[in-house]
């Protein structure tokens, strides 16, 4: 990739999931002068993140903080795993993965219009909770027909599939919690 095609490319960003403004209150110092840090989750491929930063931030839970290239005041970006973060940031997930798809709905209406078979056997579809060979038949059937245009037309044409947004929702997070799944949709690998 270029230098200018880099340049047009709009910064991987993270939604910060919880904050230490004093760091990390390990090593006997009670967090005070170590740097400030926070726990975050990215937003294309929810891989998590701890960034360090230089300086006292100015964000808070929910902000937004620039993880590709860096935020002008990060120090530091580690890739994380689920076990490695902190339970206020375990408690956030939830919530920020559900806003991570309403805000891109049209991109996770299309996971259900491009799914494809992984084996023989397995289709994309399968390693969604909730649906088996019947629905995921039926959402094929229907997809043949016309894409899908939202969360809704989903819903309404696809019988027995009740909030398709809270499955994926609900897979995301299966991913993020269990680092050793076969097979990953949704989460990009830690040694990207």
């Amino acid at each position: 990739m270029s230098e200018s095609e880099r340049d047009e490319e709009p910064p991987v960003q993270a939604v910060v999931l919880d904050i230490y403004p004093n760091g990390r209150s390990s090593g006997g110092r009670g967090g005070y002068g170590n740097d400030p840090l926070a726990y975050a989750l990215g937003t294309r491929d929810f891989r998590l993140f701890e960034v360090t930063f230089e300086s006292t931030p100015d964000v808070s839970i929910d902000d937004y903080v620039a993880v590709d290239p860096p935020a002008e005041n990060v120090k530091r970006i580690r890739n994380v795993e689920y076990d490695d973060i902190s339970s206020g940031a375990k408690s956030e997930l939830e919530y920020v993965v559900a806003e991570i798809v309403d805000e891109n709905e049209q991109r996770f209406v299309d996971f259900y219009n491009e799914a494809q078979p992984i084996t023989l056997r397995l289709h994309q579809l399968n390693l969604l909770p909730g649906i088996g060979k019947k629905l995921r038949n039926s959402i094929l059937d229907q997809r043949k027909r016309q894409p899908f245009q939202s969360f809704e037309d989903l819903e309404d044409r696809v019988a027995g599939l009740h909030n398709p947004k809270e499955v994926l929702v609900e897979r995301i997070i299966e991913e993020l919690r269990d680092d050793d799944l076969k097979y990953k949709t949704f989460v990009g690998r830690r040694d990207e």
